[in-house]
Order: C-alpha cells, then sequence, then structure tokens
C-alpha cells in the first residue's frame, strides 16, 4: 500500500477564542457546549466534528466555519 499525505485539518478555536478576549466558561454558558467538549475542541483532540457545534461557536463567535477550520496539506 502507498503511504499518502493527504494533509489534515486543524482546529483553530484556541486563537480564535483568545483574539475574541472570551473565557472558555462564558463560551460554554452561551453556547450550552460542556467546558470539556469546548476544551478538546481547542486542543485539537477531535476525531468527529459535530455540526451542530461548529454552528454555535460560529454564532457566538460572530465567525465563520473557516475561521475555526483550515486544511493544511
Amino acid at each position: 500500500m502507498i503511504d499518502i499525505d493527504y494533509g489534515n485539518v486543524k482546529i483553530y478555536l484556541k486563537d480564535l477564542v483568545e483574539k475574541e478576549n472570551i473565557s472558555i466558561s462564558k463560551l460554554s454558558r452561551l453556547s450550552g457546549i460542556q467546558i470539556s467538549q469546548l476544551k478538546r475542541y481547542m486542543e485539537g483532540n477531535i476525531q468527529r466534528v459535530d455540526l451542530s457545534v461548529l454552528s454555535r461557536l460560529c454564532f457566538i463567535l460572530e465567525c465563520e466555519i473557516g475561521d475555526i477550520l483550515k486544511y493544511e496539506k
């Protein structure tokens, strides 16, 4: 089997949260997302992206999905 580097998708939620100067507890309260789940997203420690979570984050942070997720070769 040939190894192919398909690149990966990076999560930039931590950078965005720091830029917007919002605490993780406030983000959790406003979005209804558990702090533990937000921490996994902020650490990039997830395997499957939940579209509902992304929708909530985009709404609260007034951003686009592309501000949170980026494909890197």
